[in-house]
């Protein structure tokens, strides 16, 4: 919840213009609602891609408050985050209602980055595993395997969100592995394989190389360091 549709606007254009050589990465940015369409109006010459950060699971109605996903697509949404910690710590957001809007985003042709994570409560009680399993099953519930390779996962520590705390390069390659072997219990190596997995937990300019030189770290989900363009087109060049 941060930035006015005119201080997005400025941040997504520097940033552009500051990413605009860049070949092979993919850039997505995730502003409020109600900088969407001012945003996608930005990126219309940009590779860069727009995403929301929540979707509903209806696709219209009496729902007050909520966003179905043909007015994100509509808004110029290519891209929609599910299940963030925040959305899980503080709306009550469930591994099943994950499920629902995760069906909901695929249906729409939406591409979602579904959100998976610990608590430090649970690592401390050395549940980090059965919890990633259990948010992972009840989330991924039902799909097709034409749908799993649509999603993009993204692992995010709570207790490594807006803390200063970072996983180590090895805590988050652990977890990673972890992830894309259960994707390959349940669905496929081959989805297994081609599957995105993000590291979202304090990720910043001075620690993203570390991080993506693991194996099965294939990019960032950034928070606060995303507020800033130079640090976050310094992530988005990150170096291995």
């Amino acid at each position: 919840m941060h930035n006015s549709c005119a201080e997005s606007v400025a941040l997504v254009s520097r940033l552009a213009a500051m990413v605009s050589d860049l070949t092979g990465v993919d850039v997505v940015v995730a502003p409020p609602y109600t900088a969407l369409t001012a945003v996608a109006a930005v990126l219309t010459a940009s590779s860069i891609g727009l995403a929301a950060q929540n979707v509903f699971w209806e696709e219209r109605g009496a729902f007050t408050g909520e966003i179905a996903p043909a007015m994100l697509k509509d808004a110029g949404c290519r891209y929609v985050i599910i299940g963030h910690s925040e959305r899980r710590q503080y709306f009550q957001e469930t591994d099943e209602t994950v499920n629902r809007r995760l069906k909901a985003a695929l249906k729409a042709s939406l591409i979602p980055i579904v959100c998976i994570g610990e608590t430090l409560a649970e690592r401390e009680a050395e549940k980090t595993f059965a919890v990633i399993e259990r948010q992972a099953r009840e989330g991924l519930n039902d799909l097709s395997l034409d749908e799993i390779g649509r999603v993009i996962a993204a692992y995010e520590p709570v207790w490594a969100i807006g803390t200063g705390k970072t996983a180590t390069p090895d805590q988050a390659q652990e977890v990673h592995k972890f992830i894309r072997k259960l994707v390959a219990q349940l669905f496929s190596k081959e989805v297994a394989d081609r599957m995105r997995i993000l590291y979202g937990g304090s990720v910043k300019a001075d620690n993203i190389d570390q991080l993506m030189a693991q194996t099965d770290i294939d990019g960032a989900l950034v928070g606060g360091a995303s507020l800033k363009a130079d640090d976050f087109a310094r992530i988005v060049r990150f170096r291995v």
